[in-house]
């Protein structure tokens, strides 16, 4: 007998019809001879529209009581998928997340799972039941609900999969797997059947879809294979595992765009020590993050720092970079949202020359001009004008010839 840990998001139980599908769909696997454990979301906009309450009553509270609203989402699913299953004849078992117990640190909005007992759902397998719990949501040490933040519930199926020791963790969501590039971009995007850890924390990190980025990295570190698979059809989607060596002979995996970016450029900075240091603690101590950074060569004992930050957080990181800018007497600080990443992913590239030449000849080609670059080991990332996303991501995907 196999144990099989299902995590469901919010879009495959949003309608009666769906719920019902998805019963179903873990009835068949109970039948097949598994255990099976299934995670569930809140129904597509049901936490949003708890978020949009409490920021519309009581603006600007956080903490215990706002994870204890945002959590109620998954207890309406796991309750309602739990009644559809016991309707259709077989035994469940149903668990909020403080009930398994899912261990976190007390951070709220964004905690992160220190520890899980599983005894209880193991009992309750032993004895025939198809245990239903709650994703995205766990207790802290001094006994306050806790949630993951976005995407969380991906992580709480992937940490369970590994505390029972299942077989794999099947991802069900709107997706069919991990493509080539996005299928609304580029129409002959290829579903990818096998991808490593590494190259889906790539992908995930720089914009993709699919499966939340803590969910990989736990994964990652435990060795738990991951099934990204669609919640629609029974198709098979995309394996996420360790290393294999034919991997490494694909030069490009996937490629994959991010439009929320934006760039902010501080010209005529002093070339000296402690400078660019300034104004990125500045920024990392308000909470902003900062991507891509390049600074040129010093002319004149000056020189120019670019980086990037989300879009949302632009007018904010222009605000304290000026600020500082004026301290240090630089000439201009100038702020550009009209921009997107475009980036490549593959193991290949670590065996391969001439990728990145490869890339911007292709993007050259297409008159599309490249403004930051960044790069890692199985990773090259462009800047670009946001106008030529989509072309740089079809030129790209014909480029490195990942339709066939």
């Amino acid at each position: 007998m196999a144990r099989v840990v299902q995590k469901y998001g919010g879009t495959a139980v949003t309608t009666p019809e769906q719920i019902k599908k998805v019963a179903q769909r873990v009835i068949d696997s109970y039948n097949d001879n598994n255990d099976v454990v299934v995670v569930i979301s809140a129904r597509t906009g049901e936490t949003n529209r708890l978020i949009e309450m409490a920021h519309e009553m009581c603006p600007g509270q956080e903490g215990r009581e706002y994870d204890l609203l945002i959590s109620a989402g998954e207890q309406v699913s796991v309750g309602l998928l739990a009644l559809c299953i016991t309707s259709m004849g077989y035994k469940t078992r149903t668990y909020l997340g403080w009930q398994v117990p899912i261990i976190t640190d007390p951070i709220h909005t964004r905690a992160s799972i220190e520890e899980v007992d599983p005894t209880k759902i193991i009992t309750d397998l032993k004895l025939g039941s198809i245990v239903i719990v709650a994703g995205f949501q766990g207790i802290d040490r001094g006994g306050n609900i806790t949630t993951l933040g976005r995407g969380g519930g991906d992580t709480s199926a992937v940490v369970l999969a590994h505390a029972l020791e299942a077989e794999q963790c099947e991802l069900y969501s709107d997706v069919d797997g991990i493509f080539t590039a996005d299928p609304a971009v580029c129409s002959d995007a290829r579903k990818i059947e096998l991808i490593s850890y590494d190259e889906m924390l790539e992908l995930a990190s720089q914009g993709a879809r699919g499966v939340q980025i803590r969910a990989i990295e736990y994964a990652k570190k435990h060795n738990v294979t991951i099934h990204v698979r669609s919640s629609f059809t029974a198709a098979s989607g995309t394996l996420v595992t360790g290393e294999d060596t034919t991997m490494e002979g694909v030069l490009v995996t996937g490629i994959v765009y991010d439009k929320n970016e934006a760039k902010i450029a501080v010209l005529g900075v002093p070339d000296k020590p402690g400078t660019a240091a300034r104004i990125l603690t500045a920024l990392a101590d308000s909470g902003i993050s900062v991507d891509m950074i390049v600074q040129n060569v010093s002319q004149a004992a000056l020189a120019d720092l670019t980086f990037t930050v989300s879009k949302n957080d632009l007018d904010k990181a222009s605000l304290i970079t000026t600020k500082i800018a004026e301290e240090l007497n630089v000439r201009e600080v100038v702020a550009d949202r009209n921009i997107s990443k475009v980036s490549i992913v593959g193991l290949g590239m670590r065996n391969h020359a001439g990728v990145a030449a490869r890339m911007f000849t292709a993007l050259a080609y297409n008159n599309i001009n490249i403004q930051m670059i960044s790069t890692s080991e199985i990773k090259v990332s462009v800047a670009i004008d946001e106008r030529y996303t989509e072309l740089a991501v079809r030129v790209l995907h014909e480029a490195f010839k990942m339709h066939v």
